[in-house]
């Protein structure tokens, strides 16, 4: 059967975006007519040259009584209502997070006012605007360890929440998270290898370097290894991270183990995640690489949105499902890598984040791509300024504190996707 042309419907592309709106199954196959034909409850075919959805007859297999004009009426107008959220929640979140940056920037055992921290950027702009802050070393203590920090945890989020949304429309799996396919793990390997023999060839930039190429490297192996026949698999490629991710935790525990006091010490601060230690070197180190994944996950929206309707029905729609998921995965890879380097161990963003923007919009992975980006630098930043702030004079592990949040959330998650699907049985 033929699939004519698609509507544009919830700012998505076609097919993708009728089905990522409502839920529904893309069925290529022929409707008896006037019959109950063979597409389910809330599903529906695009066909014919209008591209709208066609309803079957009465009983479980259409809706008696609404014609083809209406239902794809209905469609549209629900699609425009979530397009209408998502644009309001990206551009909220675009909002937003300036004023986090800022109340952020001006937070800490010396406080500075928000006004006179804005004036202090806009003085650093060239703008003669507003008070300098007048605390002492105040313009120091901004400009280099504050700012450099904010920004840091912005594009550290930016990074996780944009791989995490990337990885589930990629895998079509909504409890996947960065961390599965072993690019956390092989980075926390490279760092600790680096710390435990004194490694030194980067300077300062050694430890950083291992993690980024280490993470890098385990994921592409995860990907090698998980493929067979020219295909990957979701569940192989899965099962596959799982099984290096407990070699790699083998592999530190054995570091750890013959490493020094002070190493131990080190690889313990690496693995809980902090950001005491971002500079400006480090914000323009990430910053572009998150901005480059980011621009290229955007860009893969509308194949995510087709792959979201299966394997089979987009390789019809003309989807390399292949490349596809090989693109993706090394994005994924690249924005964790870059954000896990400098930090360390950060869990939960790339779970927790994707999620609540997907209850708010939808599925539709134009909106929920920026939006778990900016999400999940907003998440960071507020974040980061709870464990610095929350305990006078000392400093909770960011990645601790993300654990406490997400871990329950996971289980909430859990819990609630067993119960929609009726068991895993």
């Amino acid at each position: 059967m033929a699939v004519g042309p698609v509507v544009e419907d919830a700012g998505q592309s076609g097919a993708a975006g009728i089905a990522a709106a409502e839920g529904a199954v893309l069925a290529v196959s022929p409707v008896k007519p006037g019959g109950a034909g063979l597409v389910g409850s809330g599903a529906s075919v695009v066909s014919g040259s209008e591209g709208v959805p066609v309803s079957g007859g009465s009983g479980a297999g259409g809706v008696a009584g609404v014609g083809p004009v209406k239902a794809g009426a209905a469609l549209v107008s629900r699609g425009g209502g979530r397009k209408g959220r998502g644009v309001l929640l990206v551009g909220g979140l675009a909002a937003l997070l300036p004023v986090v940056l800022l109340v952020a920037a001006g937070s800490g055992q010396v406080d500075i006012p928000v006004g006179q921290v804005l004036g202090s950027v806009l003085h650093r702009m060239g703008i003669p605007v507003g008070d300098l802050p007048t605390a002492a070393q105040g313009e120091n203590a901004l400009w280099l360890v504050r700012i450099p920090r904010v920004l840091m945890a912005a594009v550290t989020g930016a990074a996780l929440g944009c791989a995490g949304a990337l990885m589930q429309g990629v895998f079509g799996n909504p409890l996947a998270e960065p961390g599965v396919i072993g690019v956390s793990s092989g980075a926390a390997v490279g760092a600790a290898a680096v710390i435990t023999f004194g490694f030194t060839a980067l300077g300062g930039w050694t430890i950083v370097g291992a993690a980024f190429l280490c993470g890098l490297l385990t994921t592409l192996a995860v990907y090698a290894m998980a493929r067979s026949n020219g295909r990957t698999e979701v569940v192989t490629l899965l099962l596959t991270g799982i099984a290096v991710n407990a070699v790699a935790g083998a592999a530190l525990g054995l570091l750890m183990f013959f490493s020094s006091n002070d190493a131990l010490r080190s690889i313990t601060s690496w693995q809980l995640g902090s950001l005491a230690g971002a500079t400006w070197e480090a914000v323009w180190v990430v910053g572009p690489l998150a901005v480059v994944g980011c621009g290229v996950a955007i860009a893969m929206s509308r194949q995510l949105d087709l792959l979201s309707l299966g394997e089979r029905t987009a390789r019809h729609l003309g989807v390399n499902v292949e490349r596809l998921r090989f693109t993706g995965i090394v994005v994924i890879a690249l924005l964790t890598s870059a954000a896990v380097a400098f930090s360390g161990i950060i869990s939960f963003v790339g779970l927790v984040i994707p999620h609540l923007v997907r209850m708010a919009v939808g599925p539709g992975h134009r909106i929920l791509l920026p939006a778990s980006a900016l999400g999940g630098a907003c998440l960071l930043v507020v974040a980061d300024l709870v464990a610095r702030t929350a305990v006078p004079y000392q400093e909770l592990p960011l990645g601790v504190l993300t654990a406490v949040v997400g871990g329950p959330f996971f289980f909430w998650l859990l819990r609630r996707t067993r119960a929609r699907a009726g068991g895993w049985g």
